[in-house]
């Protein structure tokens, strides 16, 4: 990942850059995904731009959910969305909106979260009305749905962030 300048701790030259030159932050990141200082110790990143099957996306963001990591599995998400076939983009966007969510809720954000717990609920919601498309990937959509937003109603009226695995949706399976 790019230069390092290691008397400063930062980046040479001011800016992150992956290998082909493109802006990137390589701080680390702890467990929801929070940027630490240059030389901590943090957990592994999950690489960007891999395309997995939808049944690999769900069981990879699943681990992540359980394991309390709601960012890294936004980005698994992401990848799906990103890469997966058009008419699947949404349901990958809204999956990535909920797990963002759940990320803003555990790092105590509770208007982000709460407002993204919502929209993902919405988006998901959306795409679960097409004929034969609330469950899949044996994910039940509409049980997503509610779990968003009895957990927005929650982060909203709470004082303190939510433990994001004991908080994560299972996903099914």
């Amino acid at each position: 990942m790019g230069d390092t300048d290691t008397a400063a701790g930062g980046p040479a030259g001011g800016r992150d850059r992956d290998d082909d030159g493109r802006a990137r932050n390589a701080r680390p990141r702890d467990g929801l995904g929070r940027p630490l200082p240059y030389g901590s110790a943090g957990v592994e990143r999950q690489p960007e731009g891999i395309v997995r099957t939808p049944e690999e996306t769900v069981a990879e963001a699943r681990a992540l959910l359980a394991a309390g990591k709601p960012f890294h599995a936004h980005e698994v998400f992401e990848d799906a969305w990103k890469s997966g076939p058009e008419h699947e983009r949404a349901l990958w966007r809204g999956m990535a909106q909920l797990a963002v969510g759940l990320t803003h809720s555990a790092r105590g954000n509770t208007t982000g979260g709460a407002r993204l717990l919502r929209r993902g609920a919405g988006a998901v919601e959306a795409w679960a009305s097409g004929p034969g498309e609330d469950r899949p990937y044996g994910v039940d959509l509409a049980g997503l749905a509610d779990w968003a937003r009895e957990l927005a109603g929650r982060v909203e009226h709470g004082t303190d962030p939510v433990d994001a695995a004991a908080e994560a949706p299972r996903l099914g399976g």
